[in-house]
């Protein structure tokens, strides 16, 4: 099925709730008002797709050969940085398609059951299901760590009513090491285990949909799509594993792709460029404003301040606002 680990864990997620509960009651989930629905749904899978008894728990890497190496993107303002995990076709359609081809494998061994598949979608508390079925552990940057391969992959679900034998947890290995929060650019991870969305960057370039905070902006350098620090400094990650997925294949040159030439794109262009691409969902607007950050936090050329002069009468009176900020940051 291409996946590189598979787990099975059980439904007790009890111990999750109450620290889900803390992070809702400090706003640390922002505008993203989901996390607070579908009451005890999310620690609770047999509420969410009764009758479940067990989940599998499914890894999939996504980190590709021949990629611009992030540091150098990161330290060379006038290129824009995607998340790695965007630069190919969007992974949800592929993963479910896998996930469900699996399941029908099950199926074909030992009859009908119940099953749903999920990567990503509804209130599925991915991290700690995959921590129980013993795919790896909770790092302190919140995301799944695994001594094999590090953090760089996806995750997804198959929720079921077979009782399978579960597999053992894995014990913790990040030990004293704090690199994931010294490095995060706004500091949004607030304690080991606790980020605050609010400040993350994924957060602010993908989740948020009005005006970035101005305070953070300069923060967000010529991240335009996502961040990836916590994890490009993290140890275990020397172990990430390449993936030869031909979906995750890096399109339009976006490992290493200057801002000016982003922020040129017509509306047409990102939609026809961006379509099964997870940036599609983001949307134009929401784009050039993330890019017109980018532009104000990069050297103050001739030729970006064009490509800014362009977009100051932009029908979208977000994208006017953020253009107007980088070209008054330009002379900072």
């Amino acid at each position: 099925m291409g996946f590189q680990a598979i787990g099975i864990g059980g439904i007790d997620l009890g111990h999750t709730e109450e620290r889900l509960q803390i992070w809702l009651e400090q706003d640390y989930h922002g505008d993203m008002d989901y996390m607070a629905k579908h009451g005890s749904k999310r620690s609770h899978p047999d509420k969410l797709v009764p009758g479940t008894l067990s989940i599998l728990s499914a890894r999939m890497n996504y980190v590709l050969p021949d990629l611009a190496d992030a540091a150098s993107i990161l330290n060379n303002p006038d290129r824009a940085y995607i998340s790695r995990y965007a630069l190919g076709r969007d992974y949800h359609k592929l993963m479910r398609q896998r996930l469900k081809q699996l399941a029908e494998r099950i199926q074909l061994a030992i009859g009908p059951y119940h099953y749903r598949v999920f990567t990503d979608s509804a209130p599925v508390m991915e991290t700690a299901i995959a921590a129980q079925a013993g795919i790896g552990w909770r790092g302190k940057h919140t995301l799944l760590l695994s001594r094999e391969a590090g953090s760089l992959f996806f995750l997804g679900e198959i929720y079921t009513d077979l009782p399978l034998p579960a597999d053992a947890p894995q014990t913790a290995h990040c030990g004293d090491c704090r690199r994931c929060l010294d490095i995060c650019p706004t500091q949004a991870i607030v304690a080991p285990y606790q980020v605050d969305a609010r400040r993350c960057i994924s957060y602010l370039t993908i989740e948020l949909k009005g005006s970035l905070p101005a305070p953070l902006r300069p923060l967000i350098g010529n991240r335009v799509y996502g961040c990836d620090d916590c994890q490009l400094v993290c140890p275990w990650n020397k172990f990430a594993q390449v993936s030869d997925e031909a979906d995750f294949a890096v399109r339009h040159g976006l490992d290493r792709a200057n801002l000016t030439e982003l922020f040129a794109w017509s509306e047409a262009e990102f939609l026809h460029k961006m379509a099964g691409s997870a940036i599609y969902r983001i949307g134009y607007e929401q784009w050039l404003r993330n890019l017109a950050v980018g532009l104000g936090n990069a050297p103050p050329t001739a030729e970006s301040l064009r490509a800014l002069q362009r977009r100051q009468d932009h029908p979208s009176a977000l994208v006017r606002e953020h253009v107007a900020w980088a070209l008054a940051h330009r002379h900072r």
